[in-house]
């Protein structure tokens, strides 16, 4: 498996992440210790999960991902062979269970850290990220930005209680996930003024159904050194084709999930997804193979956090790392982006 360097740091990871986020709600403990057996016999050594998982939020789910995880590196003693990220949960209605002011304190930092530690039966993580900004922003699906004035800008007391985490050597580097490219850049622009910790990564949604990260993003992950962790590279498996099949999938996230994902159900999307099907199909390569390849190539992506509910899905996955598109596939997938652009926000 391809490593690849995370940011500035001397973490090289492996081009394919292991997205975990199914862990404890889909999947059983069993299920998930099987799956990190798997990804780590075929070379990922790259793990990524969040104190909210599994998904969808709540209090019976939150906090049961990491501590899967956490006995898994226990009972093998093999935590120094991964790269280990997750993430503190940001302000918002679905996370009031984890704790009552969810902002991005230095004390709620230390909390969050300390739990994660705690759960994953760990001294540290590799990469502590930054869920979701505090302001509001345009992230979760929201296409347009509307600005809100009441919200004080605290990314520099974010760094500064990270830099006390990474100091303490609890934490050895940070990431911003859900981002845009002011919050980026204010996260650069203060490392560079003050001799801050550098943000190393950004994690935000990626896929054939939403390539909104190439517009303002994708050069200042290139330049900058801040590569793109992308998540959803499956648009929440719709392109997986299992929808638009002949006989179409009775289960699957879309379906378990109603209304959680409703930008990936539009007419839009589902028109783009049959023609990128029929792309897939002409060239004798499986619709997710094609979908994950695409992501992995591009020249801004670091990793590829990959997520699956069965050990097929996850071998299928994972052997997308070996599949490079050709620009003959390229242009032609291009085309389709270029008359039904991001159907999914």
């Amino acid at each position: 498996m391809e490593k690849r360097q995370l940011g500035n740091t001397d973490l090289n990871v492996s081009k394919i992440c292991l997205g975990t986020m199914t862990w404890g709600s889909q999947n059983s403990e069993k299920e998930g210790h099987s799956q990190m057996d798997f990804a780590l016999e075929r070379g990922v050594n790259f793990w990524d999960t969040a104190e909210l998982y599994a998904v969808p939020a709540s209090p019976e789910t939150s906090f049961k991902t990491e501590l899967i995880m956490g006995n898994w590196f226990k009972k093998s003693g093999k935590r120094d062979q991964i790269i280990l990220g997750t993430k503190i949960a940001g302000p918002g209605p679905y996370t009031e269970h984890i704790r009552k002011a969810s902002d991005y304190t230095k004390a709620n930092i230390k909390e969050a850290v300390e739990g994660s530690l705690d759960r994953l039966q760990t001294d540290y993580i590799d990469l502590y990220q930054v869920h979701w900004p505090a302001r509001s922003a345009n992230f979760f699906g929201v296409r347009g930005y509307k600005h809100h004035d009441a919200w004080e800008d605290n990314i520099l007391t974010v760094i500064e209680g990270l830099e006390e985490v990474i100091k303490e050597g609890k934490i050895r580097h940070f990431g911003i996930s859900n981002e845009t490219p002011w919050g980026l850049m204010s996260y650069l622009k203060y490392a560079a003024a003050l001799g801050k910790p550098r943000c190393a990564s950004v994690q935000n949604p990626y896929n054939l159904l939403n390539r909104t990260y190439e517009v303002g993003m994708a050069e200042m992950s290139i330049r900058e050194k801040c590569g793109l962790l992308a998540y959803s590279p499956m648009a929440f498996g719709v392109l997986s084709g299992k929808y638009h099949q002949e006989k179409p999938a009775k289960k699957g996230r879309l379906l378990d999930f109603p209304g959680k994902m409703e930008r990936y159900s539009t007419d839009n999307c589902s028109q783009a997804t049959k023609r990128y099907m029929a792309i897939a199909e002409k060239y004798g390569l499986s619709l997710a193979q094609m979908s994950l390849a695409f992501v992995t190539q591009q020249p801004f992506v670091t990793a590829n956090i990959i997520g699956a509910t069965s050990l097929d899905q996850l071998k299928e996955n994972i052997e997308s790392a070996d599949l490079v598109l050709s620009k003959k596939i390229l242009k032609e997938i291009d085309a389709v982006q270029s008359e039904i652009p991001n159907p999914a926000p």
